[in-house]
This record gives structure tokens, sequence and C-alpha cells, in this order.
């Protein structure tokens, strides 16, 4: 089994988010995309990250009827704060007849020289690159990486936080069910 994993903080997750995820599921090789949600991302802040088992249980209700998405908190138990390379490595021991690629934008690709270990990823794992505003894909990268043509919409889910925080509609910006659970439970504001 193929298994793209989408790595994030998901706070919350939204329709780019779920876009992206759907288009690797189904068009390309991996037979099932997992969200793992990462409850402290080392490159970002944390102070504005609602609890990660909020953010997981938003991702759990966002592919509630999709079969090919799954929401992961492997992290959850591994050391904080979360290093993709610690997470893969654990992952191929807990399953060592799954096969893993890491599915990530342009800009994080950017980023990808000040993560742990990266020359480790980049030898061991295919990387499924989409290309993120402002941030063209290179194309010299190795043969472990393949940049994906999938449709893009331009959210950032800081931008739907601070709209939250200033009462402003965040309808379509993320599925029906998750803007109603944000709404009830007064997350972001």
């Amino acid at each position: 089994m193929k298994v793209g994993l989408y790595f994030g903080s998901f706070n919350p997750v939204h329709t780019g988010h779920l876009i992206i995820a759907n288009f690797v599921a189904y068009n390309t090789d991996v037979d099932s995309v997992w969200f793992v949600i990462s409850p402290q991302n080392p490159l970002k802040p944390s102070a504005s990250l609602l609890n990660e088992y909020d953010r997981l249980h938003l991702v759990s209700l966002a592919i509630e009827n999709e079969p090919r998405l799954r929401a992961s908190n492997v992290e959850f138990s591994l050391p904080r704060p979360s290093y993709t390379i610690d997470t893969l490595t654990y992952l191929r021991e807990k399953y060592p007849d799954y096969e893993f690629v890491v599915i990530l934008g342009s800009d994080s690709l950017e980023n990808l020289p000040r993560w742990k270990n990266h020359e480790l990823i980049l030898r061991d794992y295919a990387l499924y690159v989409y290309t993120r505003p402002g941030h063209p894909s290179p194309s010299h990268l190795g043969d472990s990486v393949t940049v994906l043509s999938a449709p893009l919409l331009d959210l950032s889910a800081s931008a739907i936080r601070r709209m939250i925080r200033e009462e402003k509609s965040v309808r379509y910006m993320v599925p029906d069910n998750v803007y109603e659970y944000i709404k009830t439970n007064h997350y972001y504001r």
C-alpha cells in the first residue's frame, strides 16, 4: 500500500487542504492520503494553535465520507516538537509493508534545508509537491521529487482565523460541518 503523508497543523483544515489531498488520492499512484496533524511545528509559533485533538476532530469531520483520506494522530505520542524524519522513521517501523511519500507545498520545499535530517528525507522518500502561489516549484531536484499540477485555492489558515476573530463568515472556505463546529465551539475567537 502506498500512502501519501500530508503533514500540517491544519489550524483549521480548509477547502484548499482538502482539494490537494483528494487530488493526490485520486490522480497519483497513492492508495490513501493521511492528514498528519502536527501538535507542534518547530518552524511555526504555537501560540495560535487550537488544541491538537480539536484540530484532529475538525479534520475527521472534513473527511468523514471520503474513504481514501484519513486523519492521523501519530505525532501526538511522539516527542515534541514534531520532526518529519522522526515521524517517517516511526511509521516505516510500524507499517513495514507500506510505502510512504511526503506531500508538501512548494513553499515548504523551499524550507526543506531547514528540516531535521532533510538529506535522509530526500534520499529515502518520494516528495509530491504542489505549487503554492508565489513559490514556483524548482525543476532541478532529483528523481525523488514529483511536481503535481493540482488545482489550487489561495487560502490560508491564518487568514481564516483572522476572519473568524473579526466575525466574518468563512463559509465555503471550510466544509459546512467544520464551519458549524467552529461556530458552535467558538474556536479562534
